[in-house]
């Protein structure tokens, strides 16, 4: 178990909730999700982190909550990915959670995401104008307790997404509280109103969250990200990237896909020493059942 712990698990980050494929070279449909995923794979993703997008023409930069077009694109994936680990996303403004439930049920993935606190949503351009309209993401306890008892349920692991040092030291708080026995944080660093992509700031985390609990960062922006990723690697995290994180590879170049953002990330990993870890090796690490 050690020694497997020791090996960079990567993950890929195949599109987005917000990215207009109509603008950028994002995968909607179930056959442009497997074979980007099945790039990132060869180049050393385990895990690839899933969004749905609605599937009719003109559709795509529009998010689906369909347990059918989710099972279309998670057996795709699984297909193209022997033993790749499906991570699904769920976060949705309001307190309905029947879409992302019924297609945790559907599709029922390893790992989900498990949005860990409210934050405001922000982002304003030079001008001062905002870029989206001010919003919530709101994700209070009794939301975040229902996706958990969802999960309990189809038997996957909630990661973490936190957005906020505040929302870090929760997590805790809902393990003591009998809410999950598994934790497991996604430090997610580059949202602006939220923490920034910051390796000082990384390694002060590291000082709040449960001793040896697997955790990651997610990284949003351009170069600034890659010497965090780098910190990420050194420090022992598992890794994360793709085109819903960002569209630059370190040089500064356009990424022509998520395959060769996972091959600097695996590039992070070398540096710092570590081998990358198979599908095989990160379920052993991650508690999960064999493929």
């Amino acid at each position: 178990m050690a020694e497997t712990r020791e090996k960079a698990i990567l993950t890929c980050a195949l599109t987005g909730v917000l990215t207009d494929p109509s603008q950028y070279p994002v995968p909607v449909t179930p056959a442009q999700m497997a074979a980007e995923a099945r790039d990132a794979f060869n180049a050393g993703a385990s895990i690839m982190h899933v969004h749905l997008r609605q599937q009719g023409p003109g559709k795509g930069h529009l998010p689906s909550w369909e347990p059918e077009v989710a099972a279309q694109i998670v057996d795709a994936i699984r297909a193209a990915c022997p033993g790749v680990i499906i991570n699904l996303t769920t976060g949705v403004i309001g307190m309905d959670i029947s879409g992302p439930a019924a297609c945790l049920r559907r599709v029922r993935p390893e790992i989900a995401a498990c949005n860990a606190g409210t934050l405001n949503y922000l982002k304003i351009r030079e001008d001062g104008r905002w870029a989206w309209p001010p919003m919530v993401f709101d994700n209070p306890v009794e939301k975040v307790k229902a996706f958990l008892d969802v999960m309990a349920e189809t038997g996957t692991l909630p990661e973490f997404e936190c957005f906020d040092v505040g929302i870090a030291r929760s997590v805790a708080m809902f393990r003591k509280a009998g809410m999950t026995r598994h934790i497991d944080y996604n430090f997610v660093m580059g949202v602006a109103s939220g923490m920034p992509v910051d390796g000082d700031l990384l390694q002060l985390l590291l000082r709040w969250i449960e001793p040896g609990a697997p955790w990651q960062t997610t990284l949003i922006g351009r170069a600034e990200i890659w010497p965090v990723h780098q910190r990420t690697a050194e420090s022992g995290g598992m890794l994360r990237t793709g085109l819903e994180d960002t569209f630059y590879l370190p040089d500064g170049s356009r990424a022509p896909g998520n395959g060769a953002l996972i091959e600097a990330l695996a590039a992070c990993a070398h540096i710092a020493g570590r081998e990358v870890a198979s599908p095989a090796e990160a379920r052993v690490a991650l508690g999960l059942a064999p493929a």
